[in-house]
């Protein structure tokens, strides 16, 4: 099992244990770093410790990020980035593609029956979960996953009030 993200310290999973108001489970690496330098995406295993299936290979984890989405999810949005996606076949053809990514992603930490085939997010058919799509796209960067750039265009910068926890001493 590999990642070309930096592994999770401890120092990383208490932040995000404080972030998510619970402990992490699964968390293998942190995949992207908020602007004030605490972890916003981790990388998850596709089997939990409890060996339950987890499809979700990047967990967005930050509050605020996690409200941003929430906001844009309650605006409407989705609905009408599913509407697009009905309609345009060069849309359809960079989910599909993002769709792709994700999986061949995970099959690269490990393999699991269960979620084979099966990506987050509703992709590749539907808009199912901005934040899925935002942790993707944070992830892996801009030109994979359309509408995690859409999401994070639209956003409102989360990280302008600085750290969303406190980060434990080091």
């Amino acid at each position: 099992m590999t990642s070309e993200f930096e592994p999770a310290t401890d120092a990383d999973l208490a932040v995000v244990a404080a972030q998510l108001g619970r402990a992490p489970r699964g968390t293998r690496a942190v995949a992207h770093r908020c602007p004030c330098g605490l972890p916003d995406v981790v990388e998850t295993t596709p089997r939990l410790p409890d060996g339950t299936p987890f499809p979700t290979l990047f967990y967005l984890t930050c509050p605020r990020a996690v409200h941003e989405c929430s906001r844009l999810e309650s605006s409407g949005l989705m609905r009408e980035m599913g509407a697009r996606l009905a309609e345009d076949p060069d849309l359809r053809k960079a989910y599909e593609a993002a769709h792709e990514d994700y999986l061949r992603r995970r099959e690269q930490v490990g393999h699991v029956d269960e979620i084979d085939g099966v990506s987050a997010g509703g992709m590749p058919t539907r808009v199912k979960c901005l934040h899925v799509h935002l942790g993707h796209a944070l992830a892996v960067g801009p030109g994979v996953n359309p509408f995690g750039d859409e999401t994070l265009a639209l956003a409102a910068d989360w990280w302008s009030a600085g750290p969303c926890v406190d980060a434990p001493p080091t």
